[in-house]
């Protein structure tokens, strides 16, 4: 008897869909970016809209995708300052809003679903909004249908400086406590640079040396990844690895399927 699992990644807000993403499988793998702070593409949507407005949020957008970090962090701090925050703080506001999107998003997963968190996502409050049935995996494996998954979450250290990003250090230490796997599940891919590099973006987003090493030392059937969201190579084999950016739910709505 075989089995299916539906894999996504870079949910980003997209509840109505992720409601019917394991339509047809066994089991749901979710891995990360489940937050929709900032739109690259609709500058209407998400957390940062909603308080600065979208003209802001394309100004933004503009300045990130020009790499030009420190106009874009300069900028957010004058919104900020001027933003009425009603007696509270910054971190509030933010925490208040992801735990709206959480709520819907964790309230849409089927079961089973197996997650780990992405580097926008807030692992503090996932526990809170982790249902029965949703399982959350980090730096750990499980079985499915016969097969080991090990899972490893979050993002290494970027300019953008985004809400969960870890030291290579921390990061490597997460994948050798892994071991043996038929399948790596990580939100980041391998450090490939066809695999890393965004063709909308035009640069490399930041890969992972140590699931890389991984891949060649573990021999994985498959290694599975998102975070790029329009890659240059979205499948490539590396060694005895299938390596498949899974694509950014987001946009497509549609799950990767793996069936064995």
């Amino acid at each position: 008897m075989s089995t299916r699992v539906n894999v996504v990644s870079d949910v980003h807000g997209n509840a109505a869909d992720l409601a019917a993403a394991g339509a047809g499988a066994d089991a749901l793998i979710c891995l990360g970016d489940l937050v929709l702070f900032l739109d690259y593409h609709d500058h209407s949507r998400g957390i940062f809209p909603d308080l600065f407005g979208v003209e802001n949020a394309g100004l933004i957008v503009s300045l990130r995708t020009a790499r030009r970090f420190d106009e874009a962090r300069d900028l957010a701090r004058e919104l900020w300052s001027r933003l009425d925050l009603g007696g509270g703080d910054r971190e509030a506001l933010i925490e208040e809003a992801v735990r709206r999107q959480y709520a819907e998003l964790f309230a849409a997963f089927p079961t089973p679903t197996y997650a780990t968190y992405g580097n926008v996502d807030i692992p503090g409050l996932w526990p809170e909004y982790a249902r029965p049935g949703v399982t959350v995996l980090d730096g750990e494996r499980t079985e499915i249908g016969g097969l080991v998954f090990g899972f490893v979450g979050g993002g290494l250290s970027t300019p953008q400086r985004t809400p969960y990003e870890i030291s290579d250090e921390e990061y490597a230490a997460k994948v050798e406590a892994l071991g043996e796997v038929d399948v790596l599940c990580s939100h980041i891919p391998p450090e490939v640079p066809e695999l890393t590099y965004d063709t909308v973006a035009r640069r490399f987003e930041r890969g992972s040396a140590a699931l890389l090493d991984a891949i060649h030392r573990v021999r994985p059937r498959y290694a599975l990844f998102g975070h790029v969201h329009q890659p240059l190579v979205s499948r490539m084999r590396v060694g005895a690895t299938e390596c498949v950016n899974v694509g950014h739910f987001a946009s497509t709505g549609r799950p990767w399927s793996l069936e064995w």
